[in-house]
């Protein structure tokens, strides 16, 4: 990273960049052609490695690109405030931020599904355990990525840390 200042160290800091953000961006290329779309997500920590999950339909270009190119990377940022000055070449902004790369697979097992939803229902605020519709849980896909690197990087302003 050239700013090392900004440098986000550790994954207990980078996780808690996750915590703050409500969006994750996907990033596939399949064929030269790039695509990201921002999706809700959720993680855990399983022996000190990062998985992180998503859903969608059944059907569709994300689909179909990753079915050709498994390989992603991935963007959450938050915190995000512009920081103001008399000179035009002075403004900045706050912010936190994590990206990295990673695999991902279409979990299959429904007990994998299971796990992973009930992992995005807590992380967005769903009390308690929640019940699966049967036909509704059979028509939902379930991403994961293995995450294979991750940074964070962060810059607020003095004053207000």
């Amino acid at each position: 990273m050239r700013r090392s200042d900004r440098e986000v160290v550790g994954l207990t800091n980078m996780l808690s960049i996750l915590n703050k953000c409500n969006i994750m961006r996907i990033g596939l290329c399949v064929d030269n052609e790039p695509y990201i779309v921002p999706l809700n997500f959720a993680y855990e920590v399983i022996d000190e490695e990062v998985f992180i999950y998503f859903h969608c339909a059944s059907k569709g270009k994300k689909l179909d690109m990753i079915a050709q190119n498994s390989n992603a990377c991935f963007e959450a940022d938050c915190s995000y405030k512009t920081m103001e000055a008399e000179n035009a070449c002075d403004w900045s902004a706050e912010f936190e931020s994590v990206i990295g790369n990673g695999k991902i697979t279409i979990l299959k097992d429904e007990a994998q599904k299971v796990r992973a939803l009930d992992t995005l229902m807590k992380r967005y605020g769903f009390p308690g355990r929640p019940y699966y519709i049967p036909s509704a849980l059979a028509a939902v896909t379930v991403l994961q990525i293995r995450v294979t690197s991750m940074t964070g990087k962060r810059k607020m302003n003095p004053d207000t840390q």
